[in-house]
């Protein structure tokens, strides 16, 4: 191993290390957050309207990087078998307890630690379909590393299996700098941010990619897998909570006018761009 390898691989270590310590303090918030209100379910209910539409009857299904358990135990309910995989046991814990609580222990087949770098512990083609939910694959930050990732949630899924990938999306990040947190433009990080979307960490987040739709969907096209659709989770409400949270609490009715509206428009390559997540949606070729 040469000195720019060794490096890499140093580098790459701390930054899994910002990221399982950030997560480890977050496991009641990052149970929460996504239900916590009306703008935040937008990611969340986006995303089920998403699983309905593309995932099998019934199955196993991988829930890579799904920390503490929202999305598995919602697959669980849905009647899928869920194994469960996460990098952080902290997380893991609360996932035990909230699988416990809801009471769909018997449709949980494996909960394990891991990274979605490394699926290795999984048989080629186990799945019926493959989920990486909320942001996971946006946290490995060594492009080299996401590529494996991306190998092994395609490897690990059947023939024909769909696959989801939710990511964090840069331009959101923009605009939330040029609203909430102006003072950052002027920081030394930023404009390494701004052309390669890799954040290293230091200033209240965890190291992180933010990626443009283009990019990812063109990591995807080099796999054997068909993209199906691309879908904004925000989509044009992203960067208003307060205006989407005050319009659900004010007016029902207009909040039910307004999801019909999101979810008509949430595909187009705009709302794409523009929100604070975004999500893939492929199929594997057979």
């Amino acid at each position: 191993m040469n000195k720019v390898e060794s490096r890499v691989n140093s580098e790459s270590r701390e930054y899994k290390r910002l990221v399982k310590t950030y997560y480890s303090g977050q496991g009641r918030i990052e149970w929460k957050r996504l239900v916590k209100d009306a703008y935040h379910r937008l990611e969340f209910d986006t995303t089920l309207h998403y699983l309905k539409k593309y995932l099998p009857s019934s199955g196993h299904v991988l829930d890579a990087g799904g920390g503490p358990g929202r999305y598995t135990i919602e697959l669980a309910k849905m009647g899928y078998d869920v194994s469960l995989l996460d990098f952080t046991p902290e997380l893991l814990e609360v996932a035990r307890r909230q699988v416990q609580k809801s009471g769909v222990q018997k449709k949980i087949k494996n909960m394990v630690q891991g990274t979605i770098c490394d699926l290795s512990q999984f048989e080629t083609e186990t799945f019926d379909a493959v989920v990486c939910l909320g942001g996971p694959l946006s946290h490995v930050v060594n492009k080299g590393e996401r590529e494996k990732a991306i190998d092994g949630l395609v490897r690990v899924a059947k023939k024909g299996a769909p696959i989801f990938v939710s990511v964090m999306g840069r331009t959101a990040l923009f605009v939330t700098e040029l609203i909430r947190f102006p003072h950052e433009l002027e920081l030394e990080f930023f404009p390494k941010l701004r052309d390669t979307g890799d954040y290293y960490g230091g200033y209240g987040f965890a190291p992180c990619h933010f990626y443009l739709p283009e990019d990812l969907k063109g990591e995807f096209e080099k796999r054997k897998v068909n993209v199906a659709e691309m879908v904004g989770l925000e989509g044009l409400a992203s960067g208003h909570p307060k205006e989407a949270n005050r319009l659900f609490r004010k007016s029902p009715n207009a909040w039910k006018i307004w999801w019909q509206t999101h979810l008509k428009t949430c595909t187009t390559p705009a709302s794409v761009g523009i929100s604070e997540h975004f999500m893939i949606i492929c199929r594997k070729r057979g």
